[in-house]
This record gives C-alpha cells, structure tokens and sequence, in this order.
C-alpha cells in the first residue's frame, strides 16, 4: 500500500492523493454500495462537478452524531468536497435507496473536534492513517489545532 502524501503538513488546504490501493478499495466499497451493501456504513456520495455539471461520485462514511447527520473529509480538501461546497447539496446512494440532501459547512471549530472525533471512533481503521497522529484520544487543543484541515458537513434530507 502506498503511503499517504501531503500528511506531515494540516493546513487549510491539505490534500492527500489516493494511491493504488485507496483506489481500488473505493472501487469495490462503490460497487458493492450500488448494489446495497453499506461496507462499515459506506454510501456513494453523488454531487454535481462545479466546473463539468455531470454528478461526480466517491465513497464517504455517514456519521450519525446527537441526532445529526456528517460527512468528514480525511484527506483533506478534495475535489468532493470542493463540488460540495459549490452545490450545496448532493445524493448518497446504497442500493435502490438514494437520499437526497443539503449541506452546510461546519466552521465552528468546537463542533467539528466533536464530530471528528466521533468520526476517529467509529473508522479510525479505515482512515486513521490521514489524520497524522491524531486519533479519538487526541485532546481537545489537538483536533482543534488540526479542525481546518478536515471539512466536515452537518446534512439535511432535502
């Protein structure tokens, strides 16, 4: 597998790259989610390209936190997440079953420590990897230092 890159560095900008095995992971968690089966609660996020206009998707993991629904950006600030931005609102996709949702940006730094917090709990396995040494034990001062670093969105069904 191939390591991580851009990872010694959270800046509000930071982006890591998939490598080949991060690909064909996604490949077949997408494949597998398009026909109903949510590896580890994995959905296909569907969002309209800011500059192409056609849906674009990738693989995420839905966080549900405090009655709330999230989605968190661990390597950083990618093109999913810029197309989120622009849209506002996207599509998440397991089998048959496709929700429609908004979304808004979480800035408030207090908040996203919470949510990437949890978000660490729940798939640390998975994604630990892109979060530097910061795991679900990280103090609070810590994920805050990192918080720019991973854009997080609150959902609502549309």
């Amino acid at each position: 597998m191939a390591a991580p890159t851009s990872t010694t560095h959270h800046t509000p900008h930071r982006y890591v790259a998939p490598g080949r095995f991060d690909a064909w992971f996604n490949r077949v968690v997408a494949f597998l989610a398009r026909r109903g089966v949510g590896v580890a609660g994995a959905r296909e996020l569907g969002v309209v390209g800011r500059r192409s206009g056609q849906v674009r998707t990738t693989v995420v993991n839905v966080l549900a936190l405090d009655g709330e629904r999230y989605l968190v950006a661990p390597r950083g600030h990618t093109e999913w997440v810029r197309n989120l931005r622009a849209a506002g609102k996207g599509t998440l996709r397991v089998g048959r079953r496709v929700e429609r949702f908004a979304a808004a940006e979480v800035v408030d730094v207090e908040a996203k420590t919470v949510v990437i917090r949890s978000y660490l709990e729940r798939w640390a396995w998975e994604v630990g990897r892109f979060f530097d040494g910061i795991d679900a034990s990280s103090s609070d001062d810590e994920l805050a230092a990192v918080a720019d670093s991973f854009p997080v969105f609150r959902l609502a069904l549309a």
